[in-house]
């Protein structure tokens, strides 16, 4: 089997190989990239690329059966959270289509002394890499690619291996969208060569999401070239409850900070700290609702993705956590568990768990919860749940997180910025703040 493949994680089922490229393809697509910002970004209009990306977003919406069905049989989303990425990426880059011109207007700067007038002006750096990993196939690369080439950077896209008919899918999008060549270009590339991609010195920046391993790496690559990176890496997200009115609708709020996309997201509710006012009472009701989801869970993106779910949550019981559990596992199937009595302080409770398996603790009071909250390496999102409005925004400025979400889950959209702090990475995607990464902020002063 080569690199790049479709195996469909229901069956193990090899659909599709497709070919690793060679040394000469991958230094012909960052050519292209570069041809195409000197060319097509220095002669269109902010107007003329938000059109190309509105026709981007009208394509998925036009062709979303087809996208979802795709990703379901690459990394097994359930098919309505598959068509609802496919919705969401095509907002993004509506949004980014609505908004650009005002987010790339000319700002003015008001002058201490002397006569005269001075502006910043946002504009292009050139040829960007993006490296996109599977979880999330479509809205990974939406997060990256609506808001640059609106902004008139290029791009080369290098996907992950398991999602090459997604890849494929999306490279044909921005064709029929009426792009010129270069200007979104999808690359089979290996590890090996992406780091010398990353060096040449048409390349002006790197944009990943993936591991904290990968993220290193390629920060390190970056660094040495002198390139700009984000980098959008693991989560350990708290879901902080401190009280609630409605427990039943708190649970089901927590169930599906868990479990949307079987629980591999990077910001998914991971550790449930919850007070011990209400604790018994939800971790009952939630071990009993997430062990009924059983039957209706989806597989992990692969077996070796639940290879290595199941070596973790076997070292954090053995080192003393009691774990509740809907079944057995099969294959890439896991069964969907609740893991108590985990002790914060062993190494294996700070890992990051890819999967339908969530960790609850008790603590006593606010300041305890946010103790907690913030005793990890990673700081993506966050979620406050309390009937105190005061207090959930007290606890909100405590939490080390780059995100927090109050009484609610699921409440991502395209004008929200995503991103993190500490091991969770830097920079952030969508929003306003999304545009501004990869943008020179040239400014111009006119006496």
């Amino acid at each position: 089997m080569s690199l790049y493949a479709v195996v469909d994680p229901a069956t193990g089922e090899v659909v599709q190989d497709y070919p690793t490229a060679t040394d000469a393809q991958v230094d012909a697509a960052v050519a292209a990239a570069q041809n195409a910002y000197t060319t097509w970004s220095k002669t269109s209009t902010v107007a003329q690329r938000a059109d190309l990306i509105r026709k981007v977003g009208k394509l998925h919406t036009e062709r979303r059966d087809e996208l979802a069905k795709i990703i379901q049989r690459e990394m097994g989303k359930p098919l309505d959270q598959s068509l609802g990425e496919v919705d969401f990426s095509a907002a993004i880059y509506e949004y980014y289509a609505d908004h650009a011109e005002k987010f790339l207007a000319d700002e003015p700067i008001d002058l201490l002394e002397g006569e005269g007038s001075a502006f910043i002006r946002r504009s292009p750096v050139g040829v960007l890499l993006g490296i996109m990993p599977w979880n999330y196939p479509y809205y990974q690369v939406a997060r990256f690619a609506g808001p640059n080439l609106t902004l008139g950077n290029t791009i080369v896209l290098k996907h992950a291996p398991q999602c090459p008919e997604s890849a494929a899918a999306l490279q044909q999008i921005f064709a029929d969208a009426g792009y010129p060549e270069g200007a979104y270009v999808n690359v089979y590339a290996t590890n090996e060569q992406i780091a010398d991609a990353i060096g040449d010195p048409r390349v002006q920046g790197v944009s990943l999401t993936g591991s904290e391993r990968a993220g290193a790496a390629v920060a390190e690559v970056a660094g040495r070239n002198l390139k700009k990176v984000v980098l959008e890496l693991g989560g350990s997200d708290p879901f902080i409850l401190l009280s609630s009115d409605d427990i039943d609708a708190t649970v089901s709020a927590a169930v599906d900070g868990r479990f949307e996309n079987t629980g591999q997201a990077c910001n998914a509710a991971k550790r449930f700290i919850v007070d011990e006012s209400v604790y018994d009472e939800f971790v009952e009701k939630f071990t009993a609702k997430v062990k009924s989801n059983a039957d209706g869970l989806a597989p992990l993106s692969s077996v070796a993705a639940a290879d290595r779910l199941e070596e973790q949550i076997a070292g954090v019981v053995k080192d003393g956590a009691t774990l509740e559990s809907a079944g057995e596992r099969k294959g890439a199937y896991f069964p969907p568990g609740v893991l108590t009595g985990v002790n914060p302080d062993l190494a294996s409770a700070k890992q990051e768990l890819f999967g339908p398996v969530a960790t609850v603790y008790k603590v006593s009071g606010e300041d305890a919860a946010v103790e907690l909250a913030n005793d990890t390496p990673f700081g993506l999102g966050s979620y406050v749940f309390t009937t105190d409005r005061e207090q959930a925004l007290r606890v909100a400025d405590k939490i080390d997180a780059g995100m927090v979400f109050i009484n609610a889950v699921g409440a991502e959209g395209a004008e929200l910025p995503f991103g993190g702090v500490k091991r969770s990475g830097f920079g952030r995607e969508l929003g306003r703040f999304g545009i501004d990464e990869f943008v020179n902020k040239k400014m111009i002063r006119v006496s």
